[in-house]
Formats: C-alpha cells, sequence, structure tokens
C-alpha cells in the first residue's frame, strides 16, 4: 500500500519508542572532550558531490511527496545551505533567532535575528532575514522552565519543543485549557508560549521479529537484548582500541549482553541513560566489524561521513530493523523536542516526519550523509502520517567519550599560500565589513568547471572566503570557506555561469590577498584555465 502523505483531521496518532521498555539507569554527564568526529576537516565533504546516497533519492521522493528530480535538487540546496547556516549562526552569535529551510524544495534558507544590524549580513550571503523579538537562547530558557512544571502534570503536555518559526515554545496537548493555566504558574512571558491541541502520546513499543542476515555491522540492524527484545543499531563507534555501536538507552542497561541479527553473541552494553536522556553504547567482540555505514532497504548502504546537525527543514532518513531493514525519509521539524513517555522524560529530541515501526529503537537518523542521532519514539505505522523522535548523537559521543567512525576522503593538497593561484587579487578590509572580486564584478565560466579559491588574512584576524553564482537577478552562495584561521581554501564544482567571490571581516582588519582558478573538467567543450594552482591536488577521480 502506498504512504498516505496527509494528516487525517481527527486521527489519533499514538506516539511511540521502538523497543522493549528497559530498566531505567543512572544518567551519566557528559564530559567536555572536543569531538574530533564533529569538528568540519577537510575529510569531511561539505557539499553533496556526484550522486546522492544509494535508495535516499527514491525514499525522499516517495515519504515526502517529491519527484526524483526535485528530491535531488533537494538534497543539493541541502548541501548548499548547510554551511552558509553555520556561517551565520556564528557571526550572529547571542542575536541568533533560528533557521530553516523553506519546502518543498529546500531552496531557501530563512535565518532569524533580535538585532536589525544583522539583516544586510543575512541577505549577503544568500539566506532571507527575519527580525525577532526573542532570541533561541531566551526560548530555550522558556522551555526549560515549562519542563520544570509540566512533567508531574503528563497529561497535560506530552511534547514541548522550541518553535522558531513562530517565535515560541510550543506545548502539544489535548487538554489546551489546563495547559494553559499551568503555564501561569510556571513564571515565563504567556507571550512566549504557543499551546496547540494534540493527541501525541508517547510511549514505548516492543518487537519480537527476527531480520535476515546482514553484511558485518551497519546502522540499522537488528540485535537483540535478552530472548526477545529487538533494537537496531545506530552508528560504529570506537572509544580508545574498543570497538561498538551507540543506540537507544531503553533497549538495555549496563551488563546486558547482546546477540545479533543470527543470534550469534555480540557484544555488552557497556552504559546505559534512560529516562532524561535515551542513548547507550555496546561493546562488540571480535566477531563483529563495526563499519561507518548506515543500511537501506535497497540491499545498499550509505556512507557515514561526519556529524553536522542539519538545518531545521532538512530530510533525514530513519534506518532500522523490521522484516528487512526499514528506510524512511522526512524532514526536521524541530531540534531540542522534550517529550513525556509512561516511563518518565526525555529531553532535548528531534523531531522529524520520517516514520517509524516496532524495533527500530536505537536505529540510525542520517541527513544526506552526516548522522544525526539514535531513534527513541514514533508514531504510526507508515501508513499514516507521524513523528520519530531522535536523541542527537552529539550528547552521546561526548556523555561516553566515543568517536564516531566516519569514510575517509582524500584531502587536498595545497601549498598553503595563494600566490600559486592564477588570479591574484589583493585588498584591505575592516571588520565587520565585505566586498565582492573581482572588483566589485564578477568571471564568467563559458564550460562545467572546478573553481578553486583562497584567501589569506593577517595572523589574529578572522577573513572568510564565499563563492557565489548568479541565479536569475540573485546571486547564489554555492561554497564556502569561513574556519577562525586566517587562511581559508575552498572548492566548487558548477556549471557554466557567472561567479564572484565575497571576502567577508568576521573580526580584525587589515590586508587580504584573495586567489582564485577555475579549471575546465574532463569531458567539457570550449576553452578554460586548464592547469590547476601550483601544489593544489585535484580530488576528481
Amino acid at each position: 500500500m502506498a504512504r498516505r502523505h496527509v494528516v487525517v483531521p481527527g486521527c489519533v496518532l499514538a506516539i511511540t519508542a521502538l523497543a522493549l521498555t528497559a530498566t531505567p539507569a543512572v544518567a551519566t554527564r557528559p564530559t567536555a572532550r572536543t569531538l574530533s568526529a564533529l569538528t568540519p576537516t577537510a575529510r569531511t565533504p561539505s557539499a553533496l558531490a556526484g550522486k546522492p546516497p544509494p535508495g535516499m533519492l527514491e525514499a525522499i521522493a516517495r515519504d515526502v511527496g517529491l519527484t526524483e528530480e526535485e528530491a535531488e535538487t533537494r538534497l543539493l540546496n541541502e548541501a548548499r545551505l548547510t554551511p552558509i547556516e553555520a556561517s551565520l549562526r556564528r557571526r550572529i552569535g547571542d542575536h541568533f533567532g533560528g533557521s530553516w529551510l523553506l519546502p518543498p524544495r529546500a531552496q531557501t534558507l530563512v535565518v532569524a535575528t533580535t538585532d536589525s544590524a544583522d539583516l544586510s549580513q543575512i541577505s549577503a550571503l544568500g539566506a532571507q532575514p527575519l527580525l525577532v523579538s526573542r532570541s533561541l537562547a531566551d526560548l530555550k530558557e522558556v522551555k526549560e522552565k515549562l519542563s520544570q512544571t509540566l512533567p508531574a502534570l503528563a497529561k497535560l503536555s506530552s511534547v514541548r519543543y522550541v518553535g522558531v518559526r513562530v517565535n515560541k515554545v510550543v506545548i502539544l496537548t489535548d487538554n489546551p485549557k489546563a495547559a494553559l493555566e499551568a503555564v501561569r504558574t510556571a513564571e515565563v512571558e504567556p507571550d512566549a508560549v504557543q499551546v496547540t491541541a494534540s493527541t501525541e502520546h508517547p510511549r514505548l513499543l516492543r518487537a519480537h521479529r527476527k531480520t535476515p542476515a546482514e553484511t558485518d555491522l551497519v546502522g540499522g540492524q537488528a540485535y537483540y537484548i535478552g530472548t526477545t527484545t529487538r533494537c537496531s543499531v545506530g552508528f560504529s563507534v570506537t572509544k580508545d582500541t574498543r570497538k561498538g555501536f551507540i543506540s537507544a538507552g531503553h533497549c538495555g542497561t549496563p551488563g546486558s549482553t547482546t546477540t545479533g541479527y543470527d543470534r550469534r553473541p555480540q557484544g555488552t552494553v557497556q552504559a546505559s541513560t534512560f529516562p532524561g536522556q535515551d542513548f547507550s553504547w555496546v561493546e562488540v567482540n571480535d566477531d563483529w566489524k563495526p563499519r561507518p555505514l548506515v543500511g537501506n532497504n535497497t540491499g545498499s548502504t550509505v556512507h557515514v561521513y561526519g556529524a553536522k546537525k542539519a538545518i531545521l527543514g532538512a530530510s533525514a532518513c530513519l534506518s532500522g530493523s523490521g522484516a528487512v531493514i526499514n528506510w524512511h525519509c522526512g524532514t526536521i521539524q524541530q531540534h531540542d523536542a522534550d517529550i513525556t513517555y509512561p516511563q518518565g522524560v526525555v529531553k532535548h529530541l528531534t523531531r522529524t516526519t520520517a516514520c517509524g515501526i516496532p524495533g527500530n529503537s536505537g536505529g540510525s537518523l542520517i541527513s544526506i550523509n552526516q548522522a544525526q542521532g539514535v531513534i527513541s519514539g514514533g508514531s504510526g505505522d507508515c501508513d499514516l502520517a507521524g513523528f520519530t523522535y531522535v536523541q542527537p548523537i552529539h550528547e552521546i559521543l561526548s556523555a561516553y567519550d566515543l568517536t564516531l567512525m566516519v569514510n575517509d576522503v582524500e584531502p587536498i593538497a595545497t601549498a598553503g599560500t595563494c600566490q600559486a593561484y592564477r588570479t591574484i587579487i589583493n585588498g584591505t578590509l575592516k571588520s565587520p565589513r565585505f566586498v565582492y572580486q573581482p572588483h566589485s564584478r564578477y568571471y564568467h565560466t563559458a564550460v562545467d568547471a572546478d573553481h578553486y579559491g583562497c584567501l589569506e588574512s593577517t595572523p589574529g584576524s578572522d577573513f572568510d572566503l564565499y563563492l557565489q553564482k548568479q541565479s536569475g537577478s540573485d546571486w547564489v552562495t554555492v561554497a564556502s570557506a569561513d574556519s577562525s584561521n586566517p587562511f581559508e581554501e575552498l572548492r566548487y564544482k558548477g556549471a557554466p555561469g557567472d561567479y564572484r567571490y565575497l571576502v567577508l571581516a568576521f573580526s580584525g582588519a587589515g590586508p587580504y590577498t584573495l586567489g582564485y582558478t577555475e579549471v575546465k573538467q574532463s569531458g567539457s567543450d570550449g576553452s578554460g584555465s586548464e592547469s590547476l594552482p601550483r601544489g593544489v591536488r585535484s580530488s576528481r577521480p
């Protein structure tokens, strides 16, 4: 039966976690460890290169209600806009009010701020600015006060989240009148809260089915705790020389033994947290080989390249165990949602429209090739619209001092200087100003080409580089390099058209050097630059 993509008025959607209830474990305090797997490096692709991951294009088209061409456009837009969102979030700082992608093809990034002085900077990077009255930090503070008050009245609030689109904290409840009365006792600004009638009531599911054999240990595979409880592998991780995977906390308690999809001995639950949060990590024996992969029901796998947090509105796909690996996609609806299960409150979850089924608990949620987290709960049976709640991966890795396993990508070797590039432009800039180059104009490329850009600024300053392509009457940012270092470098594979660079002084002042080169792609006709800058190696096959 084809999945329907409508919400039926009056239809009760019971929110369910996707495995058997486990005995609550003691909460683990996160460490201050820096997570190398979450830090953007040359090893982590900043954009979608080549074809989308296997099965993802078809699943997004099916589950989000798009054509495959529209789904591919959406993925490309998400990959292009994600680094821009991260840059603007960092620049806006305390004024940041949230960000999201507009449906259906994610072609527009909206960035909210409480300071009108930020609006021009947001527009300059190709995003749509929105002036709001409350910052994201203010809204999170309101939600925390509500979460301290409402869990004692569980029937009044099953779900609470920061609704950045409405610049309010949203409470989902089947008793709006009573919930409004409870809000008045929470000592929060009433106008900062939106109470919405809803029939969502989180509870945990149970699964007892067995899945066929898979290859190696990948996200979405079934594993068993005891004789009946089935959950799903999340993502492969390491801890020093130890190896294993992360999953949901309600699947098993510390010391529980696990068996794999084929019931062979697999490993031991090393740590588990539920409720409050919902995550665990399992160390596996030498018979299992964790891989940086997520399985899908096409019989193929998706590579994991990192764990960059997806923007609201971005697509995301769920992988969990069923008769075969269950693979469904949707969009990120909210971050930082608090939900109330009968077993207790779980905080700071990601809410997504990807549907889940019994046995998916602990499974993977991935956005293009970036790990988002493990599945906690969900609603519906994939024949009706529903939601899935996901424990973000950052907290899991930090809590247990784990490293996410990622696929290697060959970095670009550079000379460490912009002087090797074909075109060199020198200038002077002072924060927070920016300039378009070359010389407030643009350059034209007549063929498919790889664009290489480089920016050097004075040590101690933070200048950033953006490549923009003309689209109609607008300029769209297609690549960015915005670290806190005085040296930036980017590469973009693009179609013929007009391009320009945006040099932005984030902090500091002084001279800068911009270098850029465009290289004709193999098989392109027409003229174009034919050589790379000295010291730069192409990563094309």
